[in-house]
């Protein structure tokens, strides 16, 4: 295979050459060699092609710089990246002439197709091809409690949309009958010349009686006035993973709207609101719970039970347990929608002591009598253990 020429060398410039001088260059060979006044000519066809692939290069920065650096190999198979140019196989005269309409200033219907060169846009006999409609795009706000925010769901439900007209089958026909259109003649383009300052220029836009499919309905369907489509309703299933978190926006395809004339759906696009639990938090994939424990329970220690997403755990606390002690039940939290593995975070146990805020006079006799004791008095280890405790919260 040839190897390409310089790109400088293409378009007439010297390495140092400004990003102006690169594009009054290019413009000046663009118009020198435009098919449109070289009709028949392969020569200057391909030099044409060879000056677009020069532009699209040193237009850009990181791809020139690339260039610079190890020429036109930067850009060949194996280089990494595919090549500059769509995989090495070069641009393509639609992203030639729609890169040659921006630098004229995007006029003359430069995207349109030119007639006699390649055959047009819309592939080898210069015809569009006929147009696939979409249906409506839908979103919605769903409620999970912190269950199905762990474990997944599944959702059934019903949506008000576009469905398709069960009495032409979505076709807008009453007879399931189409006629070619009588204005493009079927090709669903309508082609329009005009004088430009390279000659005669040929364009080409959707057909306005068919809107670009080349055929018309005669007889249309009385149920959907020959748009294939009426308002309805119908059921969907959607399924949610584990792990979801408050705001998420989880697109379905296909799940919206039905689309005109046996068109594509639209897709489904669910925003997840996360229903708060009555005594557990979320703390990214960690469940927080306060336990609040009685003065004999931290003093003495005990047994009990505290609540998970799926229902209870029982854990001991150690006699003498202090407030803001913090045990962890592990993988009882909330699985990561970010993790290959949806490794699941704990449940955190944070331990607080309930203070009495009255007492009988018995009560406060006997707390008296226990004021005295040197046990009651903290110690200076567990006073610093407590301090810095309390100071890791304003550490980051």
């Amino acid at each position: 295979m040839a190897s390409k020429r310089d790109f400088y060398e293409v378009l007439g410039v010297s390495k140092g050459a400004s990003d102006d001088e690169i594009k009054k260059a290019y413009k000046k060979m663009a118009i020198k060699y435009h098919p449109d006044r070289n009709p028949g000519d392969k020569e200057a066809e391909e030099k044409f092609k060879e000056a677009a692939e020069a532009y699209d290069v040193l237009r850009d920065p990181q791809k020139r710089a690339r260039y610079d650096q190890f020429g036109p190999d930067a850009f060949g198979p194996g280089a990494g990246g595919g090549g500059a140019y769509g995989g090495g196989a070069g641009m393509s005269m639609d992203d030639i002439f729609s890169m040659f309409g921006d630098i004229f200033g995007g006029g003359g219907g430069f995207s349109g197709g030119f007639g006699g060169f390649g055959g047009g846009f819309g592939g080898g006999n210069g015809q569009r091809q006929k147009p696939v409609y979409k249906g409506q795009d839908l979103r919605m706000r769903i409620e999970l409690d912190l269950n199905e925010i762990v474990n997944g769901v599944t959702k059934k439900f019903n949506l008000r949309t576009d469905i398709t007209c069960e009495h032409c089958k979505g076709t807008g026909s009453e007879d399931g009958q189409t006629t070619t259109c009588g204005t493009c003649n079927g090709q669903g383009v309508i082609y329009r010349t005009r004088q430009s300052m390279f000659g005669m220029m040929q364009t080409q836009s959707p057909c306005n009686v068919c809107n670009g499919e080349g055929t018309v309905i005669k007889n249309k369907c009385k149920h959907c006035n020959g748009e294939g489509i009426v308002k309805g309703e119908k059921q969907v299933e959607i399924e949610l993973p584990a792990g979801l978190v408050e705001g998420y926006a989880y697109n379905f395809s296909g799940k919206g709207g039905a689309g005109r004339k046996n068109g594509v759906n639209g897709d489904l696009q669910i925003l997840v609101h996360e229903k708060a639990h009555p005594e557990l938090v979320r703390d990214g994939c960690d469940l927080v719970y306060n336990l609040l424990l009685t003065i004999p329970q931290a003093v003495l220690g005990c047994s009990l039970e505290v609540p998970t997403h799926d229902g209870k755990a029982k854990i001991s606390i150690a006699p003498g347990t202090q407030p803001g002690t913090v045990l962890r039940l592990r993988n009882k939290g909330i699985p990561d929608i970010n993790s290959y593995s949806h490794q699941r975070g704990d449940e955190v146990i944070n331990i607080s002591v309930y203070m009495p805020e009255t007492l009988s006079k018995d009560e406060k006799k006997a707390i008296e009598k226990l004021a005295e004791s040197d046990n009651i008095k903290p110690s200076t280890s567990i006073k610093t253990k407590i301090f810095n405790h309390f100071r890791s919260y304003f550490q980051k």
